[in-house]
């Protein structure tokens, strides 16, 4: 029964994520205002913006138009409902949990803006150093993955210098511009959560992710070395990792 709930509430959540990446990059607000079709601007009618099921029964087309309603909306609910499943499979009803699905939603709604906008909005970023570094100051919380207040400091500091550092020495050695300084703010927010442990392996693991992705384009010759790629995700993607095995992690360096 409780797993059900989580994915039926990880569902709903995942339904206020879509609308989030959509309006985030376009400046609207996120609460007010009923949902409209991207295609002919109809107002949604509340049955058929129900989670999931909206999108298999209407066929992934809109009822008034018929036009594809993008498949987006379907992964991003779906991968928010598995998520909320999976984090109350490991840590129950716990403060951990409520956490980690808090953490989940915003790296939902960064991954995708990432993906299509090659933008890091501050309004998620900021919101999440806050609430990374006030929860170190609560003693009983999982310290097996979660840092005190003073590691949690120190690890902002370092994830958002280093990245910084290398966005500073690219430019100037290279005259043009590497690296974002939303990145920069994405890795603090690894850091204020995890501690300045989780930094080196976060980046390395999405460094090596993210060049994985990037061999099969790099081969064709539709990308060089020098062409942009939203890094944001490859990020978020190294943090899952670390957060999915810190235990073995730190029984290995520690």
């Amino acid at each position: 029964m409780l797993y059900t709930l989580a994915f039926i509430l990880g569902g709903i959540w995942g339904s206020f994520c879509n609308v989030c990446i959509y309006r985030l990059p376009l400046e609207k607000n996120i609460i007010k205002g009923r949902s409209l079709c991207t295609s002919c601007e109809k107002q949604i009618n509340w049955y058929d913006n129900i989670p999931l099921l909206s999108f298999i029964f209407l066929k992934g087309k809109c009822r008034c138009g018929k036009s594809k309603i993008s498949l987006q909306y379907f992964i991003v609910e779906l991968l928010s409902a598995i998520s909320f499943v999976l984090i109350y499979y490991f840590y129950g009803v716990s403060i951990t949990t409520l956490l980690l699905v808090i953490l989940t939603i915003f790296f939902i709604i960064i991954f995708f803006i990432d993906l299509k906008h090659y933008i890091i909005p501050n309004e998620l970023t900021f919101p999440l150093m806050l609430i990374g570094f006030i929860k170190s100051f609560d003693p009983n919380l999982n310290q097996s993955l979660f840092p005190n207040y003073i590691n949690s400091l120190i690890g902002g500091l370092f994830g958002y210098s280093i990245i910084w550092l290398i966005i500073f020495f690219y430019k100037t050695l290279r005259k043009k511009e590497g690296m974002g300084l939303g990145d920069a703010k994405l890795i603090a927010v690894v850091g204020f959560w995890f501690g300045w442990f989780s930094i080196p392996f976060t980046i390395f693991i999405s460094s090596l992710v993210a060049l994985i992705f990037s061999i099969p384009s790099l081969i064709k010759k539709t990308k060089d070395m020098s062409t942009q790629i939203p890094f944001g995700p490859y990020i978020i993607i190294g943090c899952i990792i670390y957060i999915s095995f810190a235990n073995q992690i730190k029984n290995l360096f520690l």
